[in-house]
């Protein structure tokens, strides 16, 4: 079993959606990373390993440039953004829309993917 850093609750703000005010009116979006290593750490060195802080600024970053219709989208770009680093075998990235307009009153919104590193 790899091990993994997990990094929850990414708090971005955007203009992402289908909509035409969601593309003009910012909202939130909520990332969550499970990232599994590789190799395994083998020593207490932050550079034999993924910083997370790191890891996080450029998935916001990532989140924060150029709309997209769709969260599906914006959890492919993150993935790449985290797979870009190849001590990352594999990601799980959840993109949470807490505020999509779905006409009822919903609590979240979100989707899940996974993608390996084929490198």
């Amino acid at each position: 079993m790899p091990d993994r850093i997990r990094v929850t609750g990414i708090e971005v703000t955007a203009t992402h959606g289908v909509y035409a005010e969601e593309k003009v009116t910012p909202q939130l979006f909520v990332i969550d990373l499970v990232c599994s290593l590789r190799p395994r750490p083998e020593v207490d060195d932050l550079t034999t390993t993924v910083d997370y802080a790191d890891l996080a600024v450029r998935v916001a970053d990532a989140a924060r440039s150029g709309s997209v219709d769709l969260i599906e989208t914006l959890a492919e770009r993150i993935s790449g953004v985290c797979l870009a680093d190849p001590r990352i075998a594999e990601v799980e990235v959840t993109v949470h829309k807490p505020q999509a307009p779905v006409g009822v009153p919903v609590a979240d919104v979100a989707v899940t993917i996974t993608r390996r590193n084929l490198t």
